[in-house]
């Protein structure tokens, strides 16, 4: 999930090179925390959430093919 998360990541952002993602497990769910630049903060999260939303529904029904819960979180 770390790498799919990444590669999308990478393809919205200007700036791929500072795409950093981490992965913790949490109690009930593995978290990953995506990174970015932060002139491309908005180009992640996109207007009103919808494209942050995006990632975390394609990531989230991936997961669910390894039976895994997963949380996408965006840090700056």
């Amino acid at each position: 999930m770390k790498d799919l998360l990444e590669v999308i990541a990478k393809n919205l952002v200007e700036h791929p090179e500072a795409v950093q993602v981490t992965e913790k497990e949490g109690d009930r769910a593995t978290i990953l925390e995506l990174k970015v630049a932060p002139e491309d903060m908005g180009k992640v999260i996109g207007k009103q959430g919808r494209i942050a939303k995006a990632i975390r529904t394609v990531v989230k029904a991936a997961a669910i093919h390894e039976d895994k819960k997963i949380m996408v979180e965006i840090v700056q």
